[in-house]
């Protein structure tokens, strides 16, 4: 009985246990394989064939995976053994035939600078306008549609409208010239010898002194060298000499009023802050800066030594007017400054009502060279105003009118050069006064004369080919206008004749491009280039209308051209 109560006891406590495996085999289950036990809406596989057909379709796309990803790197791997490989034969090359590569290289750079020189030929770095007229072909887009007077009617245009002047201008050249060394004279009796500067002789420059002014009224150009007092000195420094002058200040230079016995390049203790305790050699106490009142007295801009161009108008009015009272009993006419901001723009009144201007300037000399630095050059439209009044322009105007005359030698008898500029600065003077002033002035037309004055054979000036040269002149500045670019004629012109003896530091220097202007200011050179547009649509009827009928007074208000 024992027995039979043992045996009931362990069956009775082994069925929960058996129950609890169960369970627990159950939960196992559904953790682990879920798919036995299917979420709600869940799809069960209907048989197992289904999934081993995907398990294999999923190891193919493995396999294919793997394949392609071992021929990537197969692919990396040769790539990277080519390389090798190639650096290998480079470096190989690079050992055997380092002369081969030295002529390489040396023809690469004869290359660049030809293509180089190439480039700066073509922009015209030199300006040359070549000799063929093939290259002018090419221009004159603004030509199409345009009618050109014929030879017969620039002729007659020529002779009934321009021709007369020329006795105009020079007796009027004569009386102001006559007048000016007069009054040069009285100047010179009023001013302290010792004390103000020394005026020179005055000298004509300009188009009333190269005989292609047209437009009244007439005004001559005299330019009036000046120097300072014993034992004072000039000294210049100019854009191209080294010195760090801003792109907008090209063309000007600083003029610094010296004792003559002192050094040019300065002592260093002018430029180095000595100790208290120190004494430069050279220069004793009695020897150092001058006082700010002497310089000024000598027209240098407060505390500097570099001359004052305010200054120099100032002193220059003050000994004209002086100079004035003291002759103005000997005339029957009146003199007065016609311009305040203008050292010497001059206006001689007679009773009868009629006027004659001219205009004096003061100038330095460069060196011992015929370019001056200017004092006061007549404004336009691209002009802006300079930063300092210890900035001086040069002006090239003796230069410019030396070399008129001397090509003029080698021209034909009755060449056109002067007749192609008097027209062109007639047709652009009446369009002015139609439209207003324009960034395009007379100089510019005179360089553009002097480029193809250079450029072309004397030959080519006969004067049968008027018409010719003078569509030359219109295209070429159509073309400087569309590039923006009209350089200098002297600066950076190594082909200036030797026997103007022109001074080799200009020749060496960077062209100077006149038109670089236009590229700042937007506004001038689009009605610059559309008064010039308007004045070819225009030179037909302008020619034919003073060819037939010639109006016995001139309109004023002239566009002054520079010196």
């Amino acid at each position: 009985m024992g027995h039979c109560l043992s045996f009931s006891f362990r069956e009775g406590t082994a069925m929960p246990v058996g129950i609890f495996r169960v369970c627990l085999v159950v939960i196992t289950a559904i953790i682990n394989h879920p798919f036995l036990f299917p979420k709600e809406n869940g799809t069960v596989p209907e048989n197992t064939e289904e999934i081993i057909q995907k398990m294999k379709e999923r190891e193919e796309s493995l396999r294919l995976q793997k394949l392609r990803l071992e021929q990537e790197i197969a692919d990396q791997e040769a790539a990277q053994q080519a390389l090798e490989k190639a650096a290998k034969v480079v470096e190989e090359i690079k050992e055997e035939k380092v002369p081969w590569d030295m002529w390489t290289a040396l023809s690469m750079v004869i290359f660049l600078l030809i293509e180089l020189w190439r480039q700066d030929f073509q922009e015209g770095n030199w300006q040359d306008t070549g000799a063929e007229e093939d290259d002018m072909a090419v221009l004159g887009k603004a030509f199409k549609g345009v009618a050109f007077p014929d030879k017969a009617t620039l002729a007659s245009f020529y002779e009934k409208r321009i021709l007369g002047t020329t006795g105009d201008m020079a007796r009027m050249r004569e009386m102001v010239e006559g007048f000016a060394d007069d009054l040069l004279e009285a100047l010179r009796s009023v001013c302290n010898r010792d004390a103000d500067m020394e005026v020179e002789d005055c000298m004509g420059v300009g188009s009333m002194y190269e005989n292609w002014r047209v437009r009244k009224p007439f005004v001559c150009d005299l330019i009036v060298p000046f120097a300072p007092p014993e034992p004072y000195c000039f000294r210049s420094q100019i854009w191209c000499s080294g010195d760090n002058f801003p792109p907008d200040e090209q063309g000007y230079g600083t003029i610094k009023v010296c004792r003559a016995d002192e050094d040019v390049t300065g002592c260093i203790c002018d430029k180095t802050k000595l100790g208290e305790d120190m004494l430069c050699l050279l220069h004793s106490q009695g020897n150092t800066s001058r006082p700010s009142s002497e310089m000024e007295d000598l027209l240098c801009f407060k505390n500097t030594q570099y001359l004052d161009a305010d200054q120099v108008m100032k002193w220059f009015q003050i000994a004209v007017t002086k100079a004035w009272n003291k002759i103005s009993h000997k005339y029957e006419f009146d003199l007065s400054f016609s311009l305040l901001d203008s050292p010497g723009a001059l206006k001689i009144k007679f009773r009868s009502g009629k006027s004659v201007a001219f205009n004096l300037t003061p100038v330095v000399q460069y060196e011992n060279s015929d370019v001056y630095f200017i004092s006061h050059f007549p404004r336009n439209e691209l002009a802006a105003e300079l930063p300092s009044s210890t900035r001086w322009f040069l002006t090239f105007a003796v230069y410019e009118r030396r070399f008129i005359q001397l090509i003029s030698k080698t021209l034909p008898a009755g060449a056109c050069h002067i007749s192609c500029l008097q027209i062109l600065s007639f047709l652009h003077g009446k369009q002015c006064s139609l439209m207003g002033p324009s960034g395009l002035t007379n100089y510019h037309l005179k360089t553009v004369l002097l480029h193809l004055l250079q450029a072309r054979p004397g030959q080519d000036w006969a004067p049968e080919k008027l018409e010719a040269r003078l569509q030359d002149m219109l295209k070429f500045l159509e073309k400087c206008l569309h590039e923006k670019k009209l350089y200098h004629f002297f600066i950076g012109n190594g082909k200036v004749p030797a026997e103007l003896g022109f001074p080799i530091t200009f020749q060496r220097a960077e062209p100077l491009n006149l038109f670089r202007p236009f590229v700042l200011h937007r506004d001038v050179y689009r009605k610059t280039v559309d008064t010039f547009h308007e004045m070819l649509r225009n030179t037909s009827a302008l020619i034919n209308e003073y060819t037939v009928h010639i109006p016995l007074a001139h309109t004023n208000g002239i566009h002054k051209e520079s010196i």
